[in-house]
């Protein structure tokens, strides 16, 4: 199974130390060997840089973890192929343009018989549900919005129910991001971590590195992290309730629908 980790902050941020202990699990610490990505969004700028190789022995994902790259919100994903061959198509994050942003999107999980109907508008690069699901929700959103972009508590009250029809078909915890906030669904398995000062010193849990955040940050920087499993030590990650999703904006946790466990998740 693939594994998430995103952040999003309230001023633009750095996670090379979390990519660098996330990018471990793509073949050292884990088995998710069939390919990494990562996404930079700062809003009118995203970035998105996937390769079909393990993260941990790949020089890309390396220079991730030691040069740092300043977003307000990023997401990366390590994956382990339940569907769609090992090729850079497959390799989540997915992007897509809708109403005058660019939309990004991962999965965790595995989706069965889930083959929804497809209008043309958005359509998949790849063979993987997970990118299916993400033109699905992309063309759903066009249908019920046109081009007019609505605010995230709209959108989020919107996204839910659909959420929870996928999550019907299987595991699907996933992130989304537009490069205002970030939402992240969980049907199974994801934590979550509020940074803010005071900043303290942390590990991470794969590999034996440490750092002090208060050298890295400073009193106005605050930040949310998420990932399926907790990337250090001496923080308290908190997890998801099944079914529940929380959108995050500018390094807090603005929405919150603690949802309906999909019958897949009970």
């Amino acid at each position: 199974m693939c594994e998430l980790f995103a952040l999003n902050s309230h001023l633009a941020a750095a996670a090379n130390f979390s990519l660098r202990g996330f990018a471990a699990r793509g073949g050292r610490t884990a088995d998710h060997v069939d390919g990494w990505g990562v996404a930079f969004h700062a809003g009118e700028q995203c970035e998105v840089v996937v390769e079909d190789r393990p993260a941990a022995e790949s020089d890309l994902a390396s220079h991730y973890g030691l040069h740092p790259v300043q977003a307000r919100n990023i997401i990366a994903h390590i994956r382990k192929a339940t569907q769609g061959v090992r090729a850079p198509e497959n390799c989540h994050p997915f992007r897509r343009e809708w109403a005058g942003r660019t939309w990004v999107f991962a999965h965790n999980g595995d989706l069965k018989d889930f083959h929804p109907s497809l209008d043309g508008s958005f359509r998949p690069s790849g063979q993987t549900d997970s990118e299916r699901a993400f033109c699905w929700l992309m063309q759903r959103l066009q249908q019920h919005f046109g081009q007019q972009l609505p605010d995230w508590p709209e959108l989020a009250d919107t996204l839910t129910p659909w959420l929870h029809e996928i999550a019907e078909h299987g595991r699907f915890n996933l992130l989304l991001t537009d490069g205002r906030a970030m939402l992240a669904h969980a049907s199974t398995r994801l934590h979550w971590l509020r940074r803010q000062a005071p900043f303290g010193h942390v590990r991470l849990r794969d590999g034996d590195l440490s750092v002090d955040l208060a050298l890295l940050n400073g009193p106005r920087d605050r930040m949310t992290l998420v990932a399926t499993e907790p990337l250090t030590h001496d923080e308290a990650w908190a997890a998801f309730l099944p079914g529940e999703v929380r959108v995050f904006e500018h390094g807090d946790c603005v929405w919150l629908s603690e949802g309906v466990p999909a019958r897949a998740a009970a």
